[in-house]
């Protein structure tokens, strides 16, 4: 699909929402388990080698769980959404969301990169 194609998709509100929803429920399943085995493990080599970056690593990614809650209410406004009843603001929402969703992948790409550099300092 082109960019021009999707971007006009993404303008229509019912299949944004419904695209939406069905990315939302794949990627609930994934990031959470993910986060619990990279805080897990981050924990769990902190504690084997006492280097408070491991820690560091671990806490920023389970910072995702709390943000998670506060992102909350904008979750369940767009799965309370029927697609057939989408609309502008719904649209706005979708968006929102978007923008609020960067901060978790801000908190991964922080973990991840914390966790490099205590790799490269062993």
């Amino acid at each position: 699909m082109s960019r021009s194609n999707r971007r006009a998709f993404n303008s229509i509100p019912g299949p944004l929402l419904a695209q939406w929803k069905r990315s939302y429920a794949r990627g609930l399943i994934l990031q959470s388990s993910l986060v619990i085995v990279s805080d897990a493990l981050g924990v769990l080599v902190y504690f084997g080698s006492w280097d408070w970056r491991w820690l560091l690593g671990a806490v920023l990614i389970l910072a995702n769980w709390p943000y998670t809650l506060a992102v909350r209410p904008v979750n369940k406004r767009l799965e309370a959404t029927p697609p057939g009843a989408a609309n502008v603001e719904t649209r706005d929402l979708v968006e929102t969301w978007g923008k609020l969703h960067a901060v978790r992948s801000a908190l991964g790409l922080g973990a991840t990169l914390v966790y490099l550099w205590a790799t490269l300092q062993a």
